[in-house]
């Protein structure tokens, strides 16, 4: 397992509740919430995350600001998010050689109530007691990568990504 570095999670909380919705300002092309890019259509965006956790961690966003699953998207705009979701997740599966894919959907009307889901690659090997949500956790620290690092992995991800046909 690589090394992670704490994370100011207190930090990173305040800036959800009373910031500017992160996923708005990387669609508007907000130079202060760019992130490294994978894959975008008219109705989607992908993107790795800022502070994962394992390698590959990216998340699948609605361009449109959506805050419920249940009523804000139809079950056709669900559906075709889910096969950005399934698409991204055979791409890390291809490039990081993953045991498993997590999928999940995380934020509130509290924070972070952008319609999102984080899609992470589970290595080989990770120790039972070290999976699942412990993997996830930025409370466990984050892993730290150059920007070149971030840049060299969303384009072999974006490459991987844009071979799987539906």
């Amino acid at each position: 397992m690589m090394a992670r570095t704490p994370f100011d999670l207190a930090a990173h909380v305040q800036a959800s509740q009373n910031g500017p919705c992160f996923i708005c300002e990387l669609v508007a092309g907000n130079p202060d919430y760019a992130h490294h890019l994978i894959a975008q259509d008219d109705d989607s965006i992908v993107f790795l995350s800022k502070y994962p956790t394992l390698p590959g961690y990216a998340l699948v966003c609605p361009k449109r600001h959506v805050e419920d699953l249940a009523d804000d998207i139809t079950p056709t705009h669900y559906l075709a998010l889910q096969a950005v979701v399934h698409r991204l997740s055979r791409a890390l599966k291809a490039v990081y050689d993953a045991e498993r894919i997590y999928v999940l959907s995380l934020g509130s009307q509290q924070g972070n109530s952008h319609l999102h889901w984080h899609v992470v690659p589970l290595p080989h090997g990770v120790p039972y007691e070290h999976q699942q949500y412990h993997a996830l956790m930025a409370e466990h620290g984050v892993l730290r990568f150059s920007d070149a690092e971030m840049k060299e992995a969303a384009a072999t991800i974006a490459a991987a990504y844009a071979t799987i046909l539906d």
